[in-house]
């Protein structure tokens, strides 16, 4: 086969390898009622002028399964710090004594097991249709090689089913990974 089928199919991996990283660091997020310092990626503070994440201005440790502590370098970033974690609306109140900062994590309802885990079931699909979307945009470009007489019909339909094979796998894995996450979302 040529090199641009092999372009085409790498890309095609890539685009997939890149569509389960990020669900998997969806997943990540996901709190399930215990500590968990990935939550904070996304929360970032004014600190001097810049948006800084959190991480990279505070040490993050668990000293107990439901608790947080963030312990701010700089001590006159810690109202600061406190403050972005509540605009971030992530679900618990930070409480600080002046130089570090606590989050308690509530135990979850079943209730809010069940809205958690159609959230999990909301990203697993997004993540599916990624994958999709990479396959089927492969296969165009297939069909336009195909078009142009790069591929013989038979090329083609090899081709088709070694990226079906590629997108069975993937979703396999999506499932496995989903799945488990639900299994912890239940657990109590």
């Amino acid at each position: 086969m040529t090199e641009a089928v092999d372009l085409s199919l790498l890309s095609f991996e890539e685009d997939i390898e890149k569509a389960i990283e990020f669900f998997n660091g969806e997943l990540a997020i996901i709190k399930v009622g215990r500590a968990n310092p990935r939550i904070l990626d996304k929360v970032v503070v004014d600190y001097y002028g810049t948006m800084t994440p959190i991480n990279q201005m505070a040490n993050i440790s668990i000293p107990e399964a439901r608790m947080m502590l963030i312990s701010v370098w700089d001590q006159s970033q810690v109202k600061a710090v406190s403050k972005a974690i509540e605009a971030a609306n992530l679900g618990v109140n930070p409480s600080d004594d002046g130089r570090v900062i606590r989050l308690v994590f509530p135990a979850l309802t079943e209730e809010r097991r069940r809205e958690v885990v159609k959230d999990v079931n909301r990203l697993t699909e997004n993540a599916k249709v990624s994958c999709r979307n990479a396959r089927r945009d492969v296969l165009d470009e297939f069909k336009k090689m195909k078009k142009n007489n790069e591929l013989t019909e038979d090329e083609l339909a090899s081709l088709e089913k070694d990226v079906q094979k590629m997108l069975d796998s993937a979703i396999e894995k999506i499932d496995k990974m989903s799945a488990s996450k639900e299994k912890e979302v239940m657990e109590i």
